[in-house]
């Protein structure tokens, strides 16, 4: 908005001021065809050549600012397309930034799924084996027997869980 603001301004001062050129030590101002020196139209009263050479010259003078204007603005845009090119890559770098973040964590939870699930094979192969050496063995009551094959029960649902989740 406030570009636009400003190119409306310029075009306006470049339209209401006068052209001045210099010719010969003295200063015309031209103002739609008409030229002036010192506040007075002396359009009139000077040669066809003369007025036509400052008349030129005028309109080379004006020639100039409008391609100085041109420039300007293309720069202008040049920087407002530079400005938009940095924010969408800052955005895109946040972007990868972010699913980057989001697969390490990822990776960790899996990471930490599989030990789990490591962990519960193993505590249920342990018990398991102790629970075959005691029955082998002899040493187990119908209470403790019923115990053990409970916690392998849960060792095994355990697993599952693990296995589920991986």
């Amino acid at each position: 908005m406030k570009f636009y603001i400003t190119i409306l301004l310029v075009m306006s001062s470049l339209m209401s001021f006068s052209q001045k050129v210099e010719s010969e030590g003295k200063t015309y101002e031209v103002k739609n065809e008409r030229i002036f020196l010192d506040d007075k139209d002396i359009t009139d009263t000077l040669t066809t050549e003369k007025r036509s050479a400052i008349l030129k010259e005028a309109a080379s003078i004006s020639d100039r600012l409008k391609a100085e204007e041109k420039v300007r603005k293309d720069k202008e845009k040049a920087e407002r397309k530079k400005e938009k090119a940095t924010k969408k890559l800052e955005k895109d770098v946040k972007k990868a930034e972010k699913d980057h973040k989001r697969a390490e964590k990822a990776l960790k939870k899996e990471k930490k799924l599989k030990a789990n699930y490591k962990k519960s094979q193993d505590q249920l192969a342990k018990a398991q084996k102790k629970y075959d050496k005691l029955k082998r063995k002899g040493k187990l009551s119908p209470v403790e027997e019923t115990k053990w094959l409970e916690k392998i029960e849960k060792l095994t649902k355990k697993v599952e869980k693990a296995k589920r989740k991986l």
